[in-house]
């Protein structure tokens, strides 16, 4: 009996070295809980911070010139020759700082030595950055590509020829082509152009009535050129915005809106013949032949 006490106390430290193994680990485990909570909780912010909106950079342009302000009248009297109306006939518009357009059309009666008809347009684009659909740089350049197609897809156009235009805004792109329309060929140039997020779309056409030679594509070509190049700078030299003939650079981050279309020209034109190419860039306002009156309509 002696003996088995004498081994009690031993029993008993040994029976007592597990159970504060088991008291350590419980304690180890749950400092272990406490540090994943923080990980947890610094995963959820770094995750937030990743879905955050992608910032894009803001729109050089903010407003958009009169169109029919942006082409002067020394110009306007050399390219169209007797034009019913030497200020332009405005197309209709919803937003005046993101699209507009303006024609000019006359025929210059010689009688019995003939007569020369001269229809010029030009349409405005303007976009804003958006940080859903990108830059107004890229979003005008879109635009840009398609205004060009638009041309070279024109219904009926023959010879059509396409070549880069140099020194004109950020990218300049001229397409020319002839159309035989109320029995006469008319030589035809459309100078598509781009300022940052701006897309200009320039066509002028022209054709000789009653014997009349019509000009040729070479120099409705150069005069388009000539044309677009001042309508782009009026549109970089910068202003006091729409309305006084020049465009008015953002000076910090334009507010966020995509223009919304209008009633003629919801997108860039790059037609006036009154026909549509496989996309459409802008609804064409149509340049009507000339009868062989001189009141003729555009």
């Amino acid at each position: 009996m002696r003996r088995s006490a004498s081994r009690l106390p031993r029993i008993l430290a040994a029976a007592a070295v597990p159970a504060l193994l088991v008291v350590a680990g419980c304690s180890s485990g749950s400092g272990s809980g406490s540090g994943g909570g923080k990980d947890a909780a610094d995963a959820s912010a770094s995750s937030k911070t990743a879905k955050a909106s992608p910032s894009v950079t803001p729109a050089k342009y903010r407003t958009l010139p009169d169109a029919c302000k942006i082409i002067d009248s020394k110009t306007i009297g050399k390219l169209v020759p007797s034009s019913k109306d030497k200020s332009g006939t405005a197309g209709t518009s919803t937003d005046v700082n993101a699209h507009g357009s303006c024609h000019w059309n006359g025929l210059k009666n010689k009688g019995v030595d003939g007569s020369q008809y001269r229809w010029l347009e030009v349409s405005l684009q303007r976009y804003d950055s958006q940080s859903t659909i990108g830059s107004g740089d890229a979003q005008a350049s879109k635009q840009y590509a398609n205004a060009i197609e638009v041309a070279q897809t024109t219904s009926g156009a023959k010879s059509v020829m396409t070549h880069p235009a140099t020194g004109i805004g950020s990218q300049a792109t001229t397409i020319t082509y002839t159309l035989r329309k109320t029995g006469e060929d008319f030589s035809y140039a459309t100078v598509v152009a781009r300022a940052d997020n701006v897309v200009l779309a320039l066509t002028y056409n022209g054709a000789g009535y009653a014997g009349e030679k019509s000009p040729s594509v070479s120099d409705i070509s150069k005069d388009a050129v000539s044309a677009a190049k001042g309508a782009i700078e009026v549109i970089t030299s910068g202003g006091s915005g729409s309305g006084s003939g020049t465009a008015s650079p953002s000076s910090g981050s334009s507010k966020s809106s995509s223009p919304s279309p209008s009633k003629s020209s919801g997108k860039s034109s790059a037609k006036s013949d009154g026909t549509s190419g496989k996309k459409s860039g802008a609804k064409p306002s149509g340049s009507a032949s000339p009868s062989k009156k001189a009141s003729t309509t555009g």
